[in-house]
Order: C-alpha cells, then sequence, then structure tokens
C-alpha cells in the first residue's frame, strides 16, 4: 500500500550533553534509502524543530530516527537513536478510519521492550487525517526523548 508518511518533528527533551552542555542537535528520519533532516537548533539541549518531513512509504518496514550534534570541524556526533514501527499505523488506515467521528482514538500502543516509546501513543482520527502522536525515548546514549507526530498522506485518494 503505497503512500507518504508525514513526519512532523516537533522537539527534543533533555538530550544527553556529554562533554558539551550546549548541543547543536539535529533530527534525521530514515526509511529504507531515503533520509531526511530538521533544520539545526544551536546551543540546547531541548531543541524546538516543528519541522515536518515527507516520506515515501513503500513497505511499511521500521524506519529510524536518529538525533546528531552538529560539528563544525569534523563528522555530526551521534546523540542517540530510536526506532519505531509504522504497521499499527498502516493497519489502523486500511480500516477505512474516514467513517469515524472527530478525535476517535483506533489504536492504543503502550511501551515495551520491543519499541523505544517512553509513554502511550494513540492512532487517532483528527480533521480528516489519520494521526499518531508519539515520544520516543532515545537508545545508545545517556538521555533524551523526541516528540513526533505521524499524519498519513494516501497517494491513491484522488484515483479511486
Amino acid at each position: 500500500m503505497p503512500g507518504l508518511l508525514r513526519i512532523s518533528v516537533q522537539r527534543g527533551i533533555n538530550l544527553a550533553a556529554r562533554n558539551h552542555p550546549k548541543r547543536s542537535p539535529y533530527a534525521a528520519v530514515r526509511i529504507s534509502k531515503q533520509i531526511l533532516r530538521t533544520h539545526v537548533v544551536r546551543k540546547t539541549v531541548n531543541p524546538e524543530w516543528h519541522d515536518d518531513l515527507t516520506i515515501a512509504v513503500l513497505d511499511p518496514s521500521q524506519p529510524i530516527s536518529t538525533v546528531y550534534d552538529i560539528n563544525m570541524f569534523s563528522v555530526d556526533e551521534k546523540i542517540g537513536d530510536a526506532e519505531f514501527d509504522i504497521r499499527p499505523f498502516v493497519q489502523a488506515f486500511k480500516m477505512h478510519p474516514n467513517a469515524l467521528p472527530n478525535g476517535t482514538i483506533t489504536t492504543r500502543i503502550l511501551p515495551s521492550s520491543s519499541n523505544c516509546l517512553s509513554e502511550e501513543s494513540f492512532i487517532f482520527w483528527k480533521d480528516d487525517n489519520l494521526m499518531q502522536d508519539m515520544c520516543l525515548g532515545l537508545r545508545n546514549f545517556e538521555s533524551g526523548q523526541v516528540k513526533l507526530q505521524l499524519r498519513w498522506i494516501d497517494i491513491l485518494q484522488g484515483f479511486e
């Protein structure tokens, strides 16, 4: 089921500082060979990005969201990563939720050892869109979370 996934990368929370009390982070999202990234927010461990990234989904595999610190003099440093599974989101879309009342929650996903959610996540129908809010805990570093919102864009909608 081809479609586009709009990922609104909202903000980072308490990103690891290590030896750098003021990071200059950006977030990158990867699915398959596609990589998109937010703008850089200078000198903060709590960046506010509010960037919308739209990525083509041909196979609902697991995209990886990664946060980096920009470095002017060497390779950008990875300061955590998080993975999320879009299969529940795609399954909810296949149920044709457009017949549901605005605000209806179709799916509830709890944090577990098999996902990077730091709080429960809901897939819901709002303003003629299927959406999901999520807060991802970053792995492979001391601390940090990234808040995202997903929205499915059906590219076949106009052809039916």
